[in-house]
C-alpha cells in the first residue's frame, strides 16, 4: 500500500530520537515554541529542555509533584531541611540501620516525545484520530481511532502510516496490534471484526481477513505466536480462534480454527508463549503454548503439535468488575530456565511454573503467591524478578516478585491511560455482547500497555511514554541529587552484599562488582562530608549544630569500617571535618561506640591526641576509659594518657597501659594499695571510691592469679607464670617501698584483710585451685597461710568473724584430698577458745555462726567434743550443742536447745515433727524425743497453740488425755483444744481422738465460760456431744440461744420456744421500764437505746425463723402455743412503751410487731389472729384506735393475697386457653402430601384410575394406599370399624430403611403421626380425567397424645377462686382451714405453675 500524504508529511517531521539508547538523546531536536495557553499535553511537549538531562520530563504535572523532582522525575520525597524545629534538636544520633532496605528511584519514567507529538500532529492535521492501541518489539506501532497504524522505529522516527480514513470508516478502529519476532509483519485487529496484515518493510497489505470469526464482534486481541504463519485471536463475543496463513501458488490465504467457544465461557485476554532470543531453542516452545483467561477461570494449552488443554485454573472469589491480566515470563528455578506465566484477577497475583517433563508431558507448579491491596488492571513483566502493576487508580507499582516487597509507587493519573471499553462492548458492531463482559471492559487497557525487552510502553490519549529500569549508578544518583546522602549510602550498600531489589548494570566478577562499588561509596562519602560542612547552620544554638554533625558523622564512620577504609575515614575525611570546631567534636565522640564494640581498634597518634584533648576538656572521662581499653597500645602515646588518666583516677586504663603497653603487672597495685592503704590504715570510714578501688584492686589480683588480663582479654601465655609469681613476690613483702618506722609487718596483706577478709580469702582459695603442680606457686600458697595466721591470730583488730573466716578458709584447704598446707593444730584449739569467750557477748550470732562453719568442713579439724560442749553451752551457742547433740543421737537434748534459743524455739515444731515422721531414725530414738516432747508440752502449747495441736493430732493421738489434765491452766487448756477440735479441710491420718465426746464437752464448758458469743457457732460446726449434757452446761452458764438450739435439735419445740421467749422478754425489760435517770447523757441513752433495739431485732427474728422451722411439722393447736405468746409479749411492750411516750422505740415495736403478725398469718388463720388481739386485756379494755394499725395491717396483707390470687388465675385461664385453642387447630389441620406417590408401593396415586383407592396421609407428609398399610400390618388401633383405625407411619415407625412392623416400644410412639386423613378415590366417566374425592376427614389423638391432653386437664383443674373466697369469709377457723388444707393438698396437687405451653408442630 502506498503512503498517503498526510503520511510523508508526518514522516518528514519526524525526529530522529533513539529509543533503546536513552543516554545519547538529544532533546534539543525537539525545541518548540511554548504555546501562552493553560498546560495541555501538547504545549508540554513544545518545553524547552535541558541540556544536562536527557529524555527525562521537566513539567512534573504529568507525574505526580508530591514524590518527584522536577529535575530527575523520581519518586523519593525532598529531603527538608528542619535545623529549626525545636523537636529536631531532640533527635538522637543517627546510626545507620543495615536491615532497613532502601530502594529509591527504580523506574525511569520518560516521556516518548517524538511520538507523542505526531500522534497529536496526525490527529489534528490528517484527523488519524485519537490513539487506541501501541504494541512494541522492534519497532513500535501505534493505532487510531479512524483505522490508521503509525509505525516508529527507535529513533521515534515515523517510517510507515498503514491505512486510510476509507479503511478506518469501513473496518473501524484499531482495538488490537502485534508484530511478529523479526519485525516484519504487524497484524492490526478493528472495532468491526477484521484482521490485516502488513509488510513493514514496505508498507504492503498483505492481507485482509474477514471470515476468521463471527461477524458482528469487535477483535478484542490479535498475537503472533513464536511461528510466524500462527497467530491467535479474541473477539468481544468471548471466543478465541486460532489463524493459520498460508502461501499456496502466490497466493495468500488464512485458516481459522476456533479454540475455545464463548458460549463455554467468554474469554477476554489471551497470551501466547513468545520465546526471548536466548531461548528460542527451549524445548517447551515446540508446544506453543497458549495461556486464556475466562471471567470464571485460567487455561493453558497447547497449539502444537495437536490441540491439548495442559491447565485450567478457577479464580477465587473476586469483584466481577475485575479486569483478568496474563504474563509469561522465562525465570530461572532452581539453575533452571522454564516459564513461568503469572496471572491475576482482583487483588492477588498467581504464579504457575510451567517444564517439560522427560516424558513429554507439561507440568504446572502453582508458586507463591502475591497479595496485594489493589485492583490491578494492568500486569507486566520488566525482568524476570520485577513486575509492574497498574491498579484501577492508575497507581504503578513495581514489586519485587522474590520478597513480595513493593519497591516503588508512581502515579499514571495524568498520564491519560487509553481504555478499551468501546471495543469491549463492541459499540463499532451494536454492542451485543454479554453484561458481564461489557463490565469487565470499563476497566480494560490491554492494548495500552506492551512491554519488550525490558521496557514498558504506556499509551495516553495524547502521549505514549516508556518505563525501564534505572542501572544501579543512577538509582544512586537520584538520591545525592535530593541530597539524600544516608539513603544513598544504604541503598549503594545493599548493591554491595548483593541485597539489592531490581539491580541493573552489575556484571562480571562479584569482587570486581564490589570494587566498583566501594569507588562509588568512596565519592558519596566525599559529596555526603561537603555537603554537612557547606549545610552547616552558621548562627543559632551550639546544640542545632552539634545536632547536624550528629546526623552525619556516625554515617561516614559507619561505612568508611563497612568498606574496611579507616585510612579515608583518618586521613581524608576528618581532615576536613576538623576545619569545622563541632564538626570535630562529635567525630572524636562518636568513636567510642566503635572503640567499644571493637570494631576500631586502631588510632592514628594525631588522632589519639586530639581525642584525649577533647574528652579531657569536656569531662568525659569514664568516656575516655572505656575507649583506651579497647585500643591497641601501640597507637597510644604512653606517657601522655597514662598522665591524665592518673591525674583523672582512671585506674582501669591505667592498669590496661601498664600491663599491655610495658608488662608491668606491679605498679598498678602499689598505686592503688597508695588509694585505699592509708584510709584503711588510719581506721577511717571507707568512701564509695574508696570502696571501687578496694574491689577493683581484688578483682585486678584474682585476675592475675586466673591468668586473665585486666579488664578485658588474656594474658599472654609466655607470661601467666611469671605473672603470677610477681603478685605473689609483692603480696608476701615484708614492708612496703616508701615504708615508714611504724609500718606493720606485710603491709598489703594487712590491707587485704582489714578491707574484706571474706573476699580476699575467696580469691586465695580460687588460686590455691589451680596450684596442683606447679612447685613453686606451691611454696608461695604455704607462705601465705603462715603469713596469714601470724597476722591475725591474737590480733584484737580483727573480729571473731574475720579470725573464723580464716579458719574456716585453712579448713576447708586442709580438708582437699590432695593438700600440701600444714598448720599447727593448737593454734585452732586457740581460735576456739576465742570464738567461745563467755565473757565476751558482742557479736553473739556471728561468733556462734562461724564455729559452726568452722566444724562444718570436717575431717581435718578435730575438737574434744566434751570440751567443746562445754564452752558451748556456757557460751549459749545452741545451734553448735545441736550440732554435737545430733552426732551423737541425742534427739531429745535438742529439744532442750531449741526452746532455750530464742531466735528458733519456734521451730521445735518442725524438728519434732520430722524426726517422728522421716525413715533414718530408731523407734528409741523417736520415742526418746515423744517422752521430751510431753515433757515440755505446756511450754509447746504455750508458744503456739495451733502448732501444738497439728503435733497432736499427728503423733500424740493416745496422749491427749494425759496432756490435758497437765495443762493446769483453764485459759491455756481452752486455746489448745479449740485448736485441736477445730473444723479441717484435709483430717490428719490418725485425727479420730479417744474420747472425743468428753473433749467436746469440756471445750463447750470452757467456750461458755471464756467465749459465749461463740458458743453456738461451736454447737453449729460440732458433732461430737451428748444433748442432755451440753443443755446441762449451757443451762449452767445461762446461754439461752444456745440452750435453745439444743432443745430444738431434741425435739422439745415447747422447752426451746420458752427459752427463746423467756430471753426476749428480758431484753424488752429495761426498754419498757420507765428510767428514772433519763435526764442524764442524752447521747449515752440514745445509744443504749439503739444498742438494746438492735439486740431486740435479732432476738425477735430469731424467735420468728424458729417458729416457721417448726410450725411445719405441728397441729393448729401447738401451732398457736407457739405464736399467740409471742404475739402477746410484742403487744405488751408495746402498749407499755406508748404509755412512755418513747416515740424511736414505740415505731421499732410496731414494725417488729407488724412482722409477727403478718410471718403468723401464714400459719395461722386471721379471725383466731384478730379473735387473739380482741381478747387479750390489754386491748380488750382500751379502745379501737389503738388496734387500729394492726387491724388495718392485717387488711392490707388480705388485699395483696387477694390481688395475687385473682391475677394467678387469670394467667392460669389465659395459658389453658391458648394450649387449647392451638392444640385444637393443630389435629384440625389439613394435610399436604411431601410426594404424589405411595412410600410402600411408588405408585403415583393420580395414575390409578381402574379402582376406587383410599389414601392415608400423615402429618410427617408420607403418604400411603390403605391396603399398601394393611399390607404392612401399620395398624395401631383395635376397633373394628376402618373409621376408628389407629394407623401408624410405615417410614417413621421403621428403625432401618423402611423395614417396619408393629411395634410396641416407647421409642417408636414418636413416629405416630399427629392425625391421619383418609381420602377415598374413584373413577368418573364425565371425562376429563381421573380424579380423587375426599370421601371423609377425621382428626384424631393418638394415647400418647390423649395421655398429654388429661394431663393439662389435670394441671390446670383446682378449687375455684369462688369456693376459696367463701370458704375465706363464712368458715369457722378450724373448718376453713381443713377446707383450705383439703383444697390445697388433695389428690390433684394444685401448685402454681406458670411455665410455658408446649411447641406444637405447624
Amino acid at each position: 500500500m502506498s503512503q498517503s500524504p498526510d503520511s510523508r508529511s508526518l514522516l518528514s517531521a519526524s525526529s530522529q530520537l533513539n529509543l533503546m539508547d536513552v543516554d545519547s538523546i538529544d532533546d534539543k531536536e525537539f525545541d518548540i515554541p511554548q504555546v501562552d495557553t493553560p498546560p495541555t499535553l501538547e504545549s508540554i511537549l513544545s518545553e524547552l529542555e535541558d541540556d544536562e538531562e536527557q529524555f527525562v520530563l521537566e513539567d512534573t504535572c504529568l507525574l505526580n509533584a508530591d514524590n518527584m523532582d522536577a529535575r530527575s522525575c523520581d519518586t523519593s520525597s525532598l529531603a527538608s531541611s528542619d535545623s529549626g524545629d525545636p523537636a529536631h534538636l531532640k533527635r538522637k544520633r543517627r546510626t545507620v540501620d543495615l536491615n532497613s532496605a532502601v530502594h529509591g528511584s527504580v523506574l525511569r519514567h520518560s516521556l516518548l516525545k517524538g511520538i507523542s507529538a505526531q500522534i497529536v500532529s496526525a490527529a489534528d492535521k490528517v484527523d488519524a484520530g485519537l490513539p487506541t492501541a501501541i504494541t512494541v518489539s522492534g519497532v513500535i506501532a501505534v493505532g487510531t481511532s479512524h483505522g490508521l497504524a503509525l509505525v516508529f522505529d527507535t529513533n521515534q522516527a515515523l517510517r510507515l502510516c498503514l491505512g486510510n480514513k476509507t479503511t478506518g470508516a469501513e473496518f473501524g478502529a484499531v482495538s488490537a496490534l502485534s508484530i511478529n519476532d523479526d519485525c516484519t509483519r504487524l497484524l492490526c485487529g478493528f472495532a468491526k471484526g477484521q484482521i490485516t496484515m502488513w509488510d513493514l518493510a514496505n508498507g504492503k497489505l498483505l492481507r485482509t481477513i474477514t471470515d476468521a470469526h463471527p461477524p458482528g464482534t469487535a477483535i478484542l486481541h490479535v498475537k503472533f505466536t513464536d511461528d510466524p504463519t500462527l497467530a491467535v485471536c479474541n473477539d468481544s463475543g468471548g471466543s478465541v480462534f486460532e489463524l493459520a496463513f498460508r502461501r499456496v501458488m502466490g497466493m495468500r490465504s488464512c485458516d481459522s480454527r476456533c479454540l475455545f467457544s464463548g458460549s463455554k465461557g467468554e474469554v477476554c485476554c489471551v497470551e501466547p508463549l513468545r520465546a526471548p532470543p536466548d531461548f528460542k531453542d527451549h524445548p517447551i516452545t515446540h508446544y506453543s503454548l497458549l495461556a486464556m483467561a475466562s471471567l470464571t477461570k485460567i487455561l493453558v494449552i497447547g497449539l502444537k503439535p495437536s490441540l491439548k488443554v495442559w491447565m485450567t485454573f478457577p479464580y477465587n472469589k473476586s469483584d466481577p468488575s475485575s479486569v483478568p491480566q496474563l504474563a509469561w515470563q522465562f525465570v530461572q528455578v532452581q539453575k533452571t530456565v522454564n516459564p513461568v506465566l503469572a496471572f491475576c484477577k482482583g487483588d492477588t497475583v498467581h504464579f504457575l511454573l510451567v517444564k517439560k517433563e522427560e516424558t513429554g508431558t507439561i507440568h504446572v507448579i502453582k508458586q507463591r503467591q502475591l497479595q496485594l491491596s489493589c485492583d490491578i488492571i494492568s500486569l507486566s513483566w520488566i525482568n524476570s524478578r520485577t513486575l509492574v502493576l497498574v491498579d484501577s487508580r492508575e497507581k504503578l507499582q513495581v514489586v519485587d516478585r522474590p520478597s513480595q516487597e513493593v519497591l516503588e509507587t508512581l502515579d499514571l493519573e495524568q498520564v491519560q491511560l487509553v481504555y478499551n471499553s468501546r471495543h469491549f462492548k463492541s459499540l463499532a458492531t451494536g454492542g451485543n455482547v454479554s453484561q458481564a463482559l461489557a463490565l469487565v471492559g470499563e476497566k480494560a487497557c490491554y492494548q495500552s500497555v506492551s512491554s519488550y525487552a525490558g521496557q514498558i510502553v504506556y499509551l495516553g490519549t495524547k502521549s505514549a511514554h516508556i518505563m525501564t529500569l534505572r542501572n544501579w549508578r543512577e538509582r544512586i544518583d537520584c538520591l545525592i541529587k535530593q541530597e539524600q546522602f544516608v539513603e544513598a549510602l544504604s541503598l549503594a550498600w545493599s548493591f554491595h552484599e548483593g541485597t539489592a531489589k531490581a539491580a541493573v548494570g552489575l556484571y562480571g566478577d562479584p569482587l570486581k562488582r564490589k570494587g566498583v562499588i566501594s569507588d562509588k561509596m568512596v565519592e558519596v562519602l566525599f559529596q555526603f562530608a561537603a555537603h554537612a560542612l557547606t549545610k552547616c547552620p552558621e548562627q543559632g544554638k551550639i546544640q542545632v549544630m552539634e545536632q547536624h554533625f550528629q546526623d552525619v558523622v556516625p554515617v561516614l564512620v559507619d561505612y568508611c569500617l563497612l568498606l574496611q577504609r579507616t585510612d579515608l575515614l583518618f586521613n581524608q575525611l576528618y581532615p576536613r571535618l576538623s576545619e569545622n570546631t563541632v564538626a570535630k567534636g562529635v567525630f572524636l565522640e562518636s568513636l567510642e561506640s566503635y572503640v567499644v564494640a571493637d570494631r576500631l581498634e586502631h588510632l592514628t597518634p594525631a588522632i589519639m591526641k586530639d581525642l584525649l584533648t577533647h574528652y579531657h576538656s569536656s569531662g568525659m572521662m569514664n568516656s575516655l576509659e572505656r575507649c583506651v581499653v579497647h585500643l591497641d597500645v601501640t597507637s597510644l602515646d604512653i606517657q601522655q594518657v597514662v598522665q591524665v588518666c592518673w591525674e583523672n583516677q582512671l585506674y582501669d586504663a591505667v592498669i590496661y597501659v601498664y600491663n599491655r603497653g610495658m608488662n608491668d603487672y606491679i605498679t598498678p597495685m602499689e598505686k592503688l594499695f597508695a588509694v585505699i592503704g592509708p584510709a584503711i590504715k588510719e581506721g577511717r570510714s571507707l568512701t564509695g571510691m574508696d570502696v571501687v578501688m578496694g574491689n577493683k584492686l581484688l578483682v585486678y589480683i584474682s585476675f592475675c592469679f586466673a591468668g586473665r588480663a585486666y579488664p578485658l582479654g588474656n594474658i599472654p601465655e609466655d607470661l601467666v607464670i611469671q605473672v603470677k609469681n610477681q603478685v605473689f613476690e609483692f603480696l608476701i613483702r615484708l614492708h612496703s617501698a616508701d615504708s615508714s618506722e611504724h609500718e606493720e609487718v606485710f603491709p598489703f596483706i594487712h590491707t587485704l584483710l582489714h578491707f574484706d577478709t571474706r573476699e580476699f580469702l575467696n580469691v586465695l582459695a580460687m588460686t590455691f585451685d589451680d596450684f596442683k603442680n606447679d612447685k613453686q606457686a606451691l611454696e608461695y600458697q604455704q607462705r601465705i597461710v603462715d603469713i596469714l595466721l601470724q597476722v591475725m591470730v591474737d590480733n584484737p583488730d580483727f573480729t571473731p568473724s574475720q579470725v573464723g573466716g580464716l579458719f574456716t578458709f585453712l579448713a576447708r584447704q586442709l580438708a582437699k584430698p590432695d593438700n600440701t598446707l600444714f598448720v599447727n593444730r593448737k593454734l585452732f584449739d586457740q581460735v576456739l577458745e576465742f570464738l567461745c569467750s563467755p565473757d565476751d557477748d558482742s557479736r553473739h550470732t556471728e561468733r556462734q555462726q562461724v564455729l559452726l562453719e568452722l566444724l562444718q568442713v570436717g575431717g581435718v579439724v578435730e575438737f574434744d567434743e566434751h570440751r567443746l560442749l562445754n564452752l558451748a553451752e556456757k557460751a549459749k551457742f545452741y545451734q553448735i550443742c545441736e550440732f554435737l547433740y545430733e552426732k551423737k543421737h541425742l534427739y531429745g537434748r535438742i529439744i532442750d536447745c531449741y526452746l532455750q534459743d530464742p531466735l528458733r524455739k519456734f521451730e521445735v515444731f518442725n524438728y519434732i515433727h520430722n524426726v517422728l515422721s522421716m525413715p533414718g531414725y530408731s523407734p528409741e530414738e523417736k520415742q526418746l524425743v515423744k517422752n521430751k516432747a510431753l515433757q515440755h508440752i505446756k511450754v509447746l502449747v504455750t508458744l503456739d497453740p495451733s502448732k501444738s495441736a497439728d503435733l497432736v493430732l499427728l503423733h500424740f493421738v493416745e496422749e491427749v488425755q494425759q496432756i490435758s489434765s497437765e495443762l493446769q491452766d483453764d485459759r491455756l487448756l481452752y486455746e489448745f483444744l479449740s485448736c485441736l477440735l477445730a473444723p479441717r479441710e484435709v483430717l490428719h491420718p490418725a485425727s479420730s481422738l479417744p474420747l472425743e465426746q468428753d473433749l467436746h464437752e469440756l471445750l463447750l464448758d470452757l467456750r461458755c465460760r471464756f467465749s459465749p458469743d461463740q458458743v453456738l457457732d461451736f454447737l453449729h460446726t460440732s458433732q461430737h456431744y451428748r444433748l442432755d449434757e451440753a443443755i446441762q452446761i449451757t443451762e449452767k452458764y445461762r446461754c439461752n440461744e444456745a440452750t435453745a438450739y439444743l432443745l430444738e435439735k431434741k425435739g422439745d419445740f415447747q422447752g426451746a420456744f420458752a427459752v427463746l421467749l423467756e430471753t426476749l422478754k428480758e431484753k424488752l425489760a429495761p426498754v419498757t421500764a420507765e428510767s428514772d435517770d433519763r435526764d442524764g447523757g442524752e447521747d449515752d441513752v440514745e445509744a443504749d437505746s439503739s444498742s438494746a433495739l438492735g439486740t431486740i431485732k435479732d432476738l425477735v427474728d430469731g424467735v420468728i425463723s424458729f417458729c416457721q422451722r417448726n410450725c411445719q411439722n405441728l397441729g393448729q393447736q401447738h401451732r398457736e402455743a407457739l405464736w399467740f405468746p409471742l404475739l402477746d409479749a410484742m403487744m405488751a411492750s408495746q402498749k407499755q412503751v406508748q404509755e412512755l411516750h418513747v416515740g424511736d422505740t414505740s415505731e421499732v415495736l410496731k414494725e417488729l410487731t407488724m412482722k409477727v403478725l403478718n410471718c403468723m398469718a401464714s400459719f395461722i388463720s386471721l379471725p383466731a389472729i384478730i379473735q387473739q388481739i380482741l381478747q387479750d386485756p390489754v386491748y380488750g379494755k382500751g379502745k379501737l384506735t389503738e388496734i387500729q394499725g394492726l387491724i388495718l395491717g392485717m387488711l392490707d396483707t388480705f388485699n395483696y393475697e387477694q390481688t395475687l390470687l385473682e391475677t394467678t388465675t387469670n394467667l392460669l385461664n389465659h395459658d389453658l386457653h391458648w394450649s387449647l385453642a392451638h392444640l385444637r387447630a393443630a389435629v384440625t389441620r389439613g394435610l399436604h402430601p411431601r410426594q404424589e406417590f405411595c412410600n410402600i408401593c411408588l405408585q403415583f396415586y393420580k395414575k390409578r384410575q381402574d379402582s376406587a383407592e383410599e389414601i392415608i396421609v400423615f402429618s410427617c407428609g408420607h403418604l400411603y394406599h390403605l391396603h399398601c398399610l394393611q399390607q404392612k400390618d401399620c395398624v395401631g388401633g383395635f376397633a373394628a370399624d376402618l373409621q376408628q383405625q389407629r394407623w401408624r407411619c410405615y417410614k417413621c415407625s421403621s428403625s432401618h430403611g423402611g423395614r417396619g412392623g408393629h411395634s410396641t416400644e416407647p421409642s417408636r410412639e414418636r413416629s405416630k403421626s399427629l392425625a391421619q386423613t383418609h381420602v377415598s378415590s374413584g373413577h368418573h366417566d364425565t371425562g376429563a380425567g381421573a380424579g380423587r374425592k375426599k370421601v371423609f376427614v377425621e382428626a384424631t389423638l393418638d394415647p400418647q397424645q390423649e395421655q398429654s391432653w388429661d394431663q393439662i386437664r389435670s394441671l390446670y383443674r383446682g378449687p375455684s377462686r369462688l369456693s376459696i373466697l367463701s370458704e375465706v369469709a363464712h368458715c369457722h377457723r378450724e373448718e376453713k382451714m381443713g377446707s383450705l388444707l383439703s383444697a390445697q393438698s388433695g389428690p390433684e396437687s394444685f401448685h402454681l405453675k406458670l411455665s410455658p405451653p408446649p411447641l406444637l408442630e405447624e
